[in-house]
């Protein structure tokens, strides 16, 4: 029994350290400003968003055809892939990981929108292929948009959200809260724009890995009165939120799921202070103490969550769709 107490304190003190010297590192970095928006892009509203999805396909082709030139085979075979005839994109940067906020079905007249914020190593060459495609953030948007509309009772529309500076998994910012605090603004002004193309649809969380860090840092900066157009919000394979339990995510209600071969539950929930940040992710939201609603996630890795036909991907469609009372409790 003491030798395990002191594996676990030695795990902790590896962590912590490793977690120091990253943002000490960190701190002599230069962090990039927010890719610029294409010229001419309309505002976010119901009747621009045809014109702005214009805009942005225009921006993509032209990002391709950049790519092309200077030989970034890579980038260009990527940014075709975005540029595929009938996808929509709200938000497009194509400066260093880039930007790419994608849209499946018309978000004006849904009932329902459900917006996927990714984890770590997302960025425009990883949107459609991180490891396989079902993966992807897009992968992963089009399976979830397929299942919510099968199980929703009124129209849908998933917002798959590369929306701010994803970090990478072997990086030192990968343990800092410091890039969800800062997409965790983005984010907030995503749920803005949402309220002004359709303020009747009910919108909801889905937060994958490093990703819940930024929905914590979003929606535990609300105020009661912005919080309330928010149906729910649910995490999964999760390091932690940035906030100590439910009741500090100004009141919505919160699911949390992990996939029984999920590699995420072995990292330690830990939250230090230090160099004017905050290390660590603090509390486990599957625990009970955390007070979140379980969900059923499967025997599934980290990677499986959004897979087309598995027990995830049914809950977290019938999350966003309202049905809460038919989800599985893990």
């Amino acid at each position: 029994m003491r030798a395990r107490r002191w594996g676990r304190r030695g795990l902790l003190v590896a962590v912590a350290a490793t977690i120091v010297l990253s943002v000490s590192a960190a701190a002599r970095s230069a962090v990039p400003g927010t890719p610029a928006p294409p010229r001419g892009l309309p505002a976010v509203k119901a009747g621009t968003l045809d014109a702005r999805y214009a805009v942005n396909h225009a921006s993509i082709a032209a990002s391709e055809r950049a790519a092309h030139r200077i030989g970034d085979r890579d980038r260009e075979r990527h940014l075709h892939e975005l540029a595929a005839p009938g996808r929509n994109f709200l938000s497009f940067g194509a400066e260093g990981d880039g930007q790419a906020v994608e849209v499946l079905g018309d978000l004006a007249a849904a009932g329902r929108i459900a917006v996927l914020v990714p984890g770590s190593d997302t960025t425009i060459d990883t949107f459609d292929y991180l490891g396989s495609r079902r993966a992807s953030l897009g992968g992963g948007a089009r399976a979830l948009h397929d299942e919510l509309r099968r199980v929703s009772r009124t129209p849908v529309a998933v917002v798959a959200w590369y929306g701010y500076r994803a970090p990478r998994t072997m990086s030192r910012d990968v343990v800092s809260t410091a890039r969800a605090t800062e997409g965790g603004g983005r984010l907030q002004r995503l749920l803005e724009e949402l309220r002004s193309v359709n303020r009747g649809a009910r919108v909801t969380l889905l937060c994958h890995s490093y990703g819940s860090a930024v929905c914590g840092s979003a929606v535990g900066g609300m105020d009661r009165a912005a919080a309330s157009s928010l149906a729910g919000l649910a995490v999964f394979g999760s390091p932690g939120m940035g906030v100590e339990s439910a009741a500090d995510l100004s009141g919505v209600p919160v699911w949390a799921g992990r996939g029984a071969r999920d590699w995420i539950a072995g990292a330690p929930h830990i939250s230090l202070s230090a160099f004017g940040g905050t290390l660590g992710f603090g509390a486990d939201p599957v625990s009970a103490s955390f007070g979140a609603k379980p969900f059923a996630a499967g025997s599934g890795g980290h990677s499986d969550y959004l897979a087309p036909g598995s027990l995830p991907l049914h809950h977290l469609a019938l999350i966003a769709a309202g049905r809460t009372s038919e989800v599985s409790r893990g």
